[in-house]
């Protein structure tokens, strides 16, 4: 029989113990941590943010992109020097990676001791005492039903302001490049209740910003309730309370939901739409299910109602079969928006996919690496005259915290979700202070309050 470390016997027996998690990925990774943490403090562990104090050792992983899975087999390999200066330490991985990767993951390198999907975070300290005693840990069916709703966040901020709140789980839309509707399952909505009392719990303890996140906020759905009706409830709760959401799919984002924003004062000026491609023939081939022509339609309803909001997105280079022509489009789309920023990617084959199974990835990365260097270079100029125009401008800022530049300046964010570093004149975390912008560049604001 297996001689049992005493550390892993407690864990069997007693449970208990500290834990240690890296979060990786998206903001609704970090969202699913709170939840883990939650659960796993009520079954008595501790988080701990030192790794070498560590009981259990949690890596919360991407699959969106290849390089975020390689990230994690090098971190996975990093933790086998862990284990040797530990004598002993629980390693698992969950998230999204867990779900795709199974069995894999427990044998390539040798060092992970349970495997947990996004759905099965409940099953975390059984699986915890499974793996203690040497048994196989793994657990990741995926749920039509789970939403961890009544389930209370550990929260991970260092601030006390910004809190994440998931509103929904998965993905219908099956966008042929795209794994999450096979990592995260399908779409559904917490209830509206359960929402509201946490955005006001968050609230009541200090919180002044809330980002409400799925896959596809749009989509959100419970009973009646639609995600406008949802995002009206979220500003009522207090006009000091700001309200940010993310992220919207263009074909979703509806003339009621742009209605309620420029209603209320405090949700913020922010869009976030992926486009992805500003190709029609890519944007089919990626099952996107809007046109180019629709995608600027909604960019014009935006900015008709909400004339002062910022809109962000998401740009992929070099996707299957795409021409010249179809990265040509993508420019003179980003030209035409005029995007504030943009999350930029070239296109990496994700497994069982659509594109995968279907389509030729026919793009050579030295193609790829191009086009994606001219949509870098071309966002950092849209980014930089985006700011130079708010130059001489007042915005009001919530104060987030210290620059890291100097002690004495702070950093916050304005509506339209641009970073301001600015003098602080006495001002704490958690205020409102108008700031005037004196400078940029094309990633942040600079100024002093007013």
């Amino acid at each position: 029989m297996k001689k049992i470390d005493a550390q892993a016997l407690r864990l069997a027996t007693a449970g208990g113990g500290k834990i240690y998690i890296e979060t990786y990925g998206c903001q609704m990774n970090v969202g699913d941590s709170e939840v883990v943490l939650s659960i796993m403090k009520d079954n008595g562990y501790e988080r701990t943010e030192y790794i070498d104090n560590a009981d259990v050792i949690l890596i919360n992983t991407c699959a969106v992109r290849d390089n975020a899975e390689q990230r994690i087999w090098g971190r996975l390999f990093e933790m086998r020097a862990v284990k040797r200066r530990r004598g002993w330490v629980m390693v698992g991985i969950i998230g999204c990676m867990a779900e795709r990767l199974k069995e894999e993951l427990m044998e390539r390198e040798q060092v992970v001791d349970l495997v947990v999907g996004p759905d099965s975070y409940r099953s975390l300290p059984d699986l915890v005492r499974t793996a203690a005693t040497g048994g196989k840990a793994i657990n990741v069916m995926l749920s039509h039903e789970e939403t961890y709703a009544e389930i209370s966040p550990v929260r991970t901020d260092k601030n006390g302001v910004s809190a994440f709140v998931a509103i929904m789980r998965g993905c219908n839309n099956m966008c042929s490049y795209c794994v999450v509707p096979y990592t995260r399952g399908a779409e559904r909505s917490r209830s509206f209740e359960t929402i509201i009392n946490e955005v006001r719990n968050l609230f009541e303890r200090g919180y002044r910003e809330v980002t409400l996140l799925g896959q596809n906020v749009n989509s959100y759905m419970d009973g009646q309730v639609g995600f406008a009706q949802l995002l009206r409830a979220v500003a009522e709760i207090s006009p000091l309370l700001r309200v940010r959401f993310a992220t919207s799919h263009p074909k979703d984002l509806s003339d009621e939901v742009i209605n309620v924003i420029a209603s209320y004062k405090n949700i913020c000026r922010s869009i976030h739409l992926p486009a992805q491609s500003g190709s029609n023939v890519m944007l089919q081939v990626m099952n996107r299910k809007y046109t180019r022509e629709w995608y600027l339609e909604r960019i014009s309803a935006i900015k008709k109602s909400i004339p002062e909001c910022s809109v962000s997105t998401d740009l992929i280079a070099g996707f299957c079969g795409e021409t010249e022509q179809d990265h040509a489009d993508t420019l003179s789309l980003m030209n035409e928006v005029g995007y504030e920023f943009a999350y930029m990617f070239k296109y990496s084959e994700r497994p069982n996919t659509k594109a995968a199974r279907t389509m030729a990835d026919d793009i050579s990365e030295d193609v790829k690496t191009a086009r994606l260097t001219e949509i870098i270079n071309l966002q950092n100029e849209l980014s930089l005259a985006s700011n130079k125009r708010d130059i001489g401008k007042v915005f009001e800022v919530l104060v987030e915290g210290q620059s890291k530049r100097s002690a004495e300046q702070l950093f916050g964010r304005t509506s339209q979700n641009k970073v301001v570093v600015f003098d602080g004149r006495g001002a704490k975390v958690g205020d409102y202070v108008d700031v005037v912008v004196n400078s940029c560049s094309s990633a942040t604001l600079m100024g002093e309050v007013v």
